[in-house]
């Protein structure tokens, strides 16, 4: 291999442009250009006889398809006694099928290129393949198997406790989940979407008949949606769903889970984790539900005070102090249920200093617009974002059915880079006066009481922010 060398004069060439462009003015970036609107893929939806709902699309050019299977059910229909039922149940659907043990179920999933994926959450439990166009077919016949005659074996249910009591005892050893787990349970007490997590307790006390009791309440037609996006054979993929899921019996109601009604509260909650080198800090409260005309607004706004990198918090409280290395604000939805939270690890000493930026930065944004050029660049950023979370086919089902569970509407998708730079600068003002008031936010802190204690003292309950 040869290596390229400078002579003395291409050096002294080199070294002089180097000294021209160190010297002049920094060139501008261009502009980018005007906001694409999303096109949703054309598709079809309908209905079988037993309230199946079916979306098909003809997406990419690859020669794959995803298949999934989305039921409105999770933990929000497990009842008070029973936490922890639905995860256990998604991780117990993976065990095989009245026909298909454990083993046949993998190798079948296999044989076709993929893994079987559940996810169980709040209101929501999603079973889902990805394989070769030419096993579209079976893959629909594989997961209309899975969720009708899941085969739950109580041989494995010991097992597949242990390993989610193994999964929750991680998850609780992070001071994020812990402040969250106290922020929900502030927000929303006894509804379901107060319990982020079951505990181990309640994992050991599940039966098996628990499990088939919530499967057979809550797993029906009448709460599912067959998705398929990809490449595929649409009369062959029609025909199977028919033949297989047509004959699911439909029982209960279509949706069982009553929407919360959380409290704004003032609160400040704190919890000791002596010799914590960092403080966990989660602030937020109750914000516009999904559905709402708002919400857009709220995503912008959202994006520009917390929720990206170049948000304002981020750059007061992690470039400019120095207090966090990676602080976030996110907007959480669920059923008719939203709400606004940051969430920050910071530096143990900057514990009532970061409270007193994240606090000065809303207020700012209430009190004074941004500039239309910050909004922009906030504008441009979600509007490609939004683009880069369609481009995949398991990505397009996901924003389908986040669409269809939260009642979003059918011009959701379309609209919603247009409804994203329609935003102007006095209506991120409005939407931050208008809901995100300090007044009435829940802070929950986890760290080192003995070295927080004082710089929390302005920030007690009793204290306005």
């Amino acid at each position: 291999m040869t290596r390229a060398t400078l002579t003395t004069g291409g050096l002294a060439v080199a070294l002089s442009l180097c000294a021209a462009m160190a010297g002049g003015q920094k060139q501008a970036p261009p502009e980018g250009g005007p906001a694409k609107a999303f096109t949703v893929p054309a598709h079809e939806t309908y209905t079988l006889a037993n309230g199946l709902k079916v979306t098909l699309v003809s997406y990419g050019i690859l020669p794959k398809v995803t298949v999934a299977v989305s039921l409105t059910t999770g933990s929000s229909d497990e009842g008070r006694d029973h936490h922890g039922v639905a995860s256990l149940t998604g991780d117990l659907l993976k065990e095989g099928t009245e026909k298909l043990n454990a083993s046949e179920l993998a190798d079948a999933e296999a044989s076709m290129g993929s893994t079987l994926s559940v996810n169980s959450g709040y209101d929501r439990t999603d079973l889902e393949l990805d394989v070769l166009s030419e096993f579209g077919p079976r893959a629909v016949q594989l997961l209309a198997d899975v969720a009708m005659h899941p085969r739950l074996p109580e041989s494995e249910l010991e097992r597949v406790k242990r390993d989610k009591v193994r999964e929750i005892a991680l998850d609780v050893a992070q001071p994020q989940t812990v402040a969250l787990m106290h922020f929900r349970k502030i927000l929303y007490g006894d509804h379901p979407y107060g319990t982020l997590l079951p505990s181990e307790e309640d994992v050991n006390k599940i039966t098996i008949a628990e499990v088939k009791s919530y499967v057979a309440e809550n797993f029906t037609p009448k709460r599912g949606h067959v998705y398929v996006a990809g490449k595929f054979d649409t009369a062959a993929v029609k025909t199977v769903i028919e033949e297989t899921l047509g004959g699911w019996k439909a029982t209960g109601p279509e949706r069982a889970t009553m929407p919360p009604k959380p409290n704004p509260q003032r609160v400040l909650e704190v919890t000791d984790r002596p010799g914590a080198p960092q403080s966990t800090i989660t602030i937020g409260l109750p914000v516009a539900t999904a559905e709402s005309a708002d919400a857009i607004p709220l995503q912008v706004t959202n994006a520009l005070l917390g929720g990206s990198f170049n948000s304002r918090i981020t750059s007061n409280i992690r470039e400019q102090k120095g207090y966090t290395y990676s602080p976030f604000s996110a907007v959480s939805d669920r059923y008719h249920d939203s709400y606004w939270a940051e969430s920050a690890d910071v530096t143990t000493k900057f514990t009532g200093a970061s409270l007193k930026e994240i606090v000065g930065e809303v207020n700012r944004l209430a009190s004074e617009p941004p500039s239309a050029a910050e909004l922009k660049g906030i504008q441009n950023y979600l509007s490609g974002l939004f683009v880069l979370r369609n481009s995949s086919r398991a990505a397009l089902i996901g924003q389908l059915r986040t669409v269809d569970s939260l009642g979003l509407g059918d011009d959701y998708l379309k609209s919603y880079v247009a409804k994203v730079n329609a935003v102007t600068p006095a209506v991120v003002q409005k939407m931050t006066g208008q809901y995100l008031k300090p007044s009435s936010m829940t802070v929950v802190v986890i760290g080192d009481r003995s070295k927080i204690t004082g710089e929390l003292a302005p920030y007690a309950s009793d204290k306005p922010l």
